[in-house]
């Protein structure tokens, strides 16, 4: 597993841009895209230190803003994605959503797993 990105979630995204900006040095925004199978706009932001964040705002998330709660999830991306949740799973890992395509990365399958410290996200990038 290679980390990918950092998920964040907001109510809006345009405004989350905004609070990113005022915090970090922001050196590309992506298009803001809507993701049918998630139910979800997302975005990608990078910043001048090397990090990536994806900015997601709708029904997945809804729960989480109303609390308060912004981190959503750490990324990792893998060549073989269906070997690294039987991998995860076997430490304990707990499947949350089964790889499905993910529009935002190019059709690519990403799953989701509960593990120790929260969500993680895996993209299977070949």
């Amino acid at each position: 597993m290679r980390f990918h990105h950092i998920g964040i979630a907001c109510r809006d995204i345009k405004d989350g841009i905004e609070c990113i900006r005022k915090i970090h040095e922001v050196v590309d925004i992506g298009s803001i895209v809507f993701d049918k199978e998630q139910n979800a706009q997302i975005c990608l932001i990078k910043t001048a230190e090397g990090v990536t964040l994806e900015l997601i705002s709708g029904e997945p998330v809804e729960k989480l803003v109303k609390k308060g709660i912004t981190y959503y999830h750490v990324c990792y991306e893998t060549t073989d994605i269906d070997r690294e949740i039987i991998r995860l799973q076997d430490s304990g890992a707990i499947l949350v959503s089964e790889p499905k395509p993910a529009i935002f990365f190019g059709l690519n399958k990403a799953a989701f797993l509960y593990v120790s410290y929260g969500l993680i996200e895996l993209i299977e990038l070949k």
